[in-house]
């Protein structure tokens, strides 16, 4: 018998919503929290897209699971504490790496880019969620948790925990948490960086809840005081349109692949990060932050 176990985040909802008021009304009094309208209810729209969508295909992403858990497992380690823990561990480490090429590859940050597209940085980003992230790759980062004997309602389960902990993080009414907790956890100041657009900051900070990863796998950043975040995209789409923001990055992906001389350039449009071309007359990621690094450089040799 399969487990039936409770759907976190539906619980966790009309929270998200009360904290999200508390939040505009806490910034209306200390101006420690911006909120802008229109960006507001575009970020709302997209999490219930988001809401809808999963709901949609909920049902083919568990067929798929209990497939690779009945045919496949190693073990089948039950439902004890012990084995909750584990799994939430290890889902936050897919996710990770699910979130790392979400934006080091183009086809995932098709899916992706949705959530960084607000120029505003408060708790209604977080619900600005995308509505196409089934029909990336990221279901195989999930499969060796399956393959381990860990039964998929139990890892959707800890992964929608996962997903209420991000909730808070995405604000800048809290500056810094204390010195023990920003060593282990994610935190507010952590996930600044994420979405800083400052070149200094890009790519960087991809944890869900323990930042460790980052640290571990060299993609930690600290926020700098001295260079406050600036959010959104490297180029911003400047447009509120739900249906644009949800889907603007597959168009630009079809327009590319569609015009592609070559097999090798039709991949890599898929494959390689966002902004590569054959000609380079677009900017990745690590081109910004080579030139920043350059200027930097030359900033500090004419100091000398």
């Amino acid at each position: 018998m399969l487990l039936d176990l409770p759907k976190p985040t539906e619980l966790a909802v009309p929270a998200f919503v009360l904290l999200c008021f508390a939040e505009m009304f806490y910034g209306w009094k200390s101006g420690r929290a911006r909120y802008e309208g229109k960006d507001t209810f575009t970020s709302l729209v997209m999490g219930l897209g988001s809401t809808i969508s999963g709901a949609l295909t909920a049902s083919l992403f568990l067929v798929a699971s209990y497939w690779v858990w009945d045919n496949f497992r190693l073990f089948n380690l039950g439902a004890a504490p012990w084995v909750f823990v584990l799994a939430f561990v290890l889902d936050d480490l897919a996710y990770y790496w699910i979130h790392r090429f979400g934006h080091r590859m183009r086809w995932m940050w098709a899916a992706h880019v949705i959530h960084h597209s607000s120029q505003h940085y408060n708790l209604s980003t977080a619900l600005r969620q995308t509505w196409t992230g089934q029909f990336t790759p990221g279901f195989f980062f999930k499969l060796p948790l399956f393959i381990m004997g860990i039964e998929p309602a139990i890892v959707v389960f800890v992964a929608g925990i996962n997903l209420i902990y991000q909730f808070w993080i995405h604000t800048e009414a809290i500056g810094r948490m204390p010195r023990w907790f920003e060593a282990v956890m994610n935190t507010p100041s952590h996930h600044r960086v994420h979405h800083a657009t400052n070149p200094k900051y890009l790519d960087a900070n991809y944890a869900g809840v323990f930042i460790i990863w980052d640290k571990l796998f060299g993609t930690y950043v600290p926020e700098d005081d001295a260079e406050p975040c600036r959010y959104g995209l490297v180029r911003d789409l400047g447009t509120f349109n739900p249906l644009r923001v949800a889907f603007h990055e597959w168009v630009g992906i079809f327009r590319d692949v569609w015009g592609a001389r070559t097999w090798r350039d039709r991949a890599l449009f898929l494959l390689a990060p966002p902004g590569w071309t054959p000609d380079g007359s677009r900017k990745t990621s690590d081109m910004i932050k080579a030139e920043w690094r350059a200027r930097q450089q030359a900033e500090r040799q004419a100091a000398e």
